[in-house]
């Protein structure tokens, strides 16, 4: 139980990576308290232990200050951040305005921020880190959901950043992650013949479960990383074959 007595919010922590990321650290031993703007279907539990709920908009500024202060009073301290929280839609640029892509800018690079400002002060009374969820979107071309991309890859930098700025009480790092396997996973691979066929394009041989990521963020907030910050840890289960090497193949046989 490395993460004992210890206190984690998880963004997001509601549903897919969030919840996996709130389970395996309800099995090291943390307190953990998940947001979200509403409630999980069913309570977020491991090994007979439960996180708690609580609804907060991370895009309000306001009540985001009040959730943290609230946390921060109920528990006496806070030990982890996890800014987990975000997502888009599939939309090609020139499709809606400029408004419509600010708003996937502002819940996965804007609030991200917004929550680490408000749980700074409590993370440096415990010396805490931050860990960022963020994406090979942001490595890599994302036609589709470019403004997600983009976000991803600010988050990145802003988590370098704020590494350094606030050395040596917390410590920042990012989760670099591929394509994981969620309860909505059929929404983008198709069905379980489809899943494991995207699976099959990963090094590994499958998509990552939200377990996976939880158990990298578990390092990242322990001990044991109590040298690391400022760093990417990639978790995409050795990343993408490059296509050049299929189409080389391609020609070579014909």
């Amino acid at each position: 139980m490395e993460l004992d007595g210890r206190v984690a919010v998880v963004t997001g922590g509601t549903r897919g990576v969030g919840a996996g990321i709130a389970r395996s650290f309800l099995a090291a031993g943390a307190r953990v308290v998940v947001c979200a703007r509403r409630p999980p279907d069913a309570p977020v539990s491991r090994g007979g232990r439960t996180a708690e709920f609580s609804p907060v908009d991370l895009r309000d500024p306001v009540a985001v200050q009040d959730f943290f202060d609230a946390v921060g009073r109920r528990y006496g301290r806070l030990d982890c951040l996890v800014n987990n929280a975000g997502g888009t839609p599939y939309r090609p640029l020139d499709e809606g305005g400029a408004e419509r892509h600010a708003r996937v800018l502002e819940l996965n690079l804007v609030a991200p921020l917004t929550a680490s400002l408000a749980a700074r002060p409590w993370l440096r009374q415990s010396r805490g880190s931050v860990v960022m969820i963020g994406s090979v979107s942001g490595t890599r071309p994302s036609p589709g959901t470019a403004a997600y991309g983009a976000a991803k890859a600010g988050l990145e930098q802003l988590a370098r950043s704020m590494a350094v700025e606030w050395a040596p009480e917390v410590r920042v790092n990012s989760l670099v992650l591929g394509m994981v396997r969620t309860e909505l996973a059929h929404l983008h691979y198709g069905d379980g013949a489809g899943i494991a066929a995207v699976g099959a394009t990963v090094p590994l041989g499958r998509l990552a479960e939200p377990s996976d990521v939880g158990e990298a963020a578990v390092f990242l907030a322990s001990e044991r990383a109590g040298y690391v910050s400022g760093a990417s840890l990639l978790v995409h289960g050795g990343g993408e074959r490059p296509a050049f090497l299929d189409a080389a193949t391609v020609n070579k046989e014909s």
